[in-house]
This record gives structure tokens, sequence and C-alpha cells, in this order.
């Protein structure tokens, strides 16, 4: 009954909160990615995993793995562009219901797992009766069931096993560490998406794009966070969104290995590799959500022009080192 005394509970909630945080975004946010599949081990794959937040996770690999990954910064296209309820882009168009985001916004921070559960249920599509009822009929029971249980446990059965006495500060603990978990995830996805460095693209710039071109999106499209090793931990290694986004299922232990490489081959093709300190990335993010809530808006960056790699001429192979022929040409 350690948790009466002030200290002690402030100790067992920041514990609590930070392991949240692990289980949200290095743990959870990456076994869904398919980052540890390799492994087959059943308890830790993308197919069977579920996370100890709001969402569903067959929800989250739609609206987050296939929609956002395939369509990023594409305005119209990419729902995590605001969320659909945010105008975080001069592209999209305004309407007086923007005028409340900064409000929303805040709101948004604070019960962001929720939110999250319920963006992949698409309400554009739905208020333009688009949505097929089936399908929203079986998407508001997964997420009824979810919801359900996540309240369950964290309001109810844990706080219980306190004890009369305890019941009280462990539902106060539950709650301020999903609080916390929500806020910061938030931040870390925001200032990965949404500071000015990030570039956006019309629908008709991503129709005919290549294989590489899609690369080139996913480069220009994310922000990667500096920070230390611990920043890094906490963030889920998404501080390096520019690497997520090109190898969203490679582990993201090894996105620090890699982006050295990255940035290397941004120099040598004159690509930006958009990087930049948390809190100046945070600060610019909220400054751009107050600033759209009102028409207008400086339009972002523009994708710079496409430059092809200079030809490699041929060189005729040379005969292996053991001997033999030359392999010829065909």
């Amino acid at each position: 009954m350690a948790s009466r005394y002030p200290p002690a509970w402030l100790l067992g909630t920041a514990g609590l909160s930070v392991a949240k945080i692990l289980e949200n975004m290095e743990i959870g946010h990456n076994v869904l990615h398919g980052q540890w599949d390799w492994m087959n081990d059943p308890n830790i794959h993308s197919s069977s995993w579920d996370w100890d937040t709001a969402s569903t996770s067959v929800a989250w690999k739609h609206s987050h793995n296939y929609l956002h990954h395939t369509y990023t910064n594409v305005v119209g296209k990419d729902k995590d562009l605001g969320y659909q309820i945010m105008r975080v882009d001069p592209k999209q168009p305004w309407s007086p219901f923007f005028l409340a985001q900064p409000a929303i916004n805040v709101l948004l921070m604070v019960i962001f797992e929720w939110g999250v559960a319920f963006h992949d249920l698409d309400f554009e599509e739905i208020l333009k009766g688009r949505k097929d009822k089936k399908i929203l009929k079986e998407e508001l029971k997964g997420i009824a069931q979810k919801a359900r249980r996540q309240i369950v446990k964290d309001y109810i059965v844990f706080p219980a096993l306190s004890g009369r006495k305890g019941f009280k500060r462990t539902l106060q603990a539950n709650l301020t560490a999903n609080i916390v978990r929500n806020v910061w995830a938030n931040a870390i996805i925001f200032c990965g998406h949404f500071p000015d460095q990030a570039y956006t693209f019309t629908e008709e710039e991503a129709a005919t794009e290549s294989r590489g071109a899609w690369y080139v999106r996913q480069l220009l499209g994310a922000v990667n966070i500096e920070g230390s090793d611990t920043f890094h931990l906490m963030s889920g290694n998404l501080s390096y969104q520019v690497e997520h986004h090109l190898y969203p299922d490679m582990p993201s232990s090894r996105y620090k290995q890699i982006a050295p490489k990255v940035k290397a081959v941004c120099e040598k093709y004159g690509l930006p590799y958009n990087t930049g300190p948390f809190a100046k990335q945070w600060l610019m993010v909220q400054r751009t959500i107050v600033r759209l809530a009102l028409p207008g808006g400086k339009e972002r960056p523009k994708a710079p022009p496409y430059v092809a790699p200079p030809a490699v001429e041929a060189v005729r192979p040379t005969a292996p080192a053991m001997g033999g022929p030359v392999p010829a040409f065909p």
C-alpha cells in the first residue's frame, strides 16, 4: 500500500507510463508492421499480436500499414493527413469546422488512443453514405469489444485488485499513465509527419509515379526527430521516420544504422533529408495547426524536379580470379 504516499504513487505511475509507451511504440507498432515476422514466433507475429490500446490491430493495419504507408501525404488519399478532423496542409479545403481545431488538437492529445481506434471507420465515407453498412457494423463491433476489454482491465479489474483503499489510487494511476502515453504518441507521430519540411502531394502527382518515385515520396513526406538513444527507444525509433517510411517492415533497431547511408544517398542526388530537434518540430506543428484553422496558409515546399541518374556505360567483366572463361553478353 505504498501508493498512499505521493512520492511512491508518482514513481509507480511514471514507471507504468514508461511501460505503456514502450509497449505501444517500440513493441506494438513495430510488431504490427511485421518487423519481427521473420522470427516465426507466434507470440510476436503481426498476424496474432494485440496491443494495449483501444484500436483493434485489424483496423490499425488497414488505416496505417496500408492506407498511410501506401498513400503517404497524398492529400485526399492519406487519411492520416489531419485524421479527417484537422487541416494540417493548405491543400486541404477549408471549412468553418476547422476553426475549432486548436481545441480539437488538445483533446486529441489526451484521448489519442480513442481517436486512433475510430480513425479507420472513415467518417468522410460514412457522411457521404458510401460506407457499406455491414462493414461498418462489424468494425463498430470490433471497437466495442476492444474498448470494453481496455476499460474493464484499466479501470475496474486492476483497481479492484488493489482493494477498497487502493482502488481510487490505482484508477488514477492507470488513467494518468494512459494520458501520458497518448500525449507522447501524439507528439512523436505529429512531429514525424506535419512539420514544415514534410512535402505533400496531389492525387495527380502520385497517380502515375514509378516505384522509384514512390520511394522518393516516402522520403520527402516524413521527418526525423533528433535525440539521444533513450529518446529514440521511447519513440519506438519512429524518430527515424524517414527510414521507417522507406523500410516499414525493417526491425526498428536497425534504423540508426542505416540512417547515415540514407542521408548520403540524399546528398548525392540533391534530395532533402528532413530532420530537426524535437522541441522545434513540435512547436512548428502546433503553429501550423493554429494557423490553418483559418482560411489560406502558406504552401509547403514542392518536391524537387526528377533528375535521371547519369547513364553508366556497360563494362565487360573480367575473368574470375581462379581462371575460367569470361561470361558472354547475351
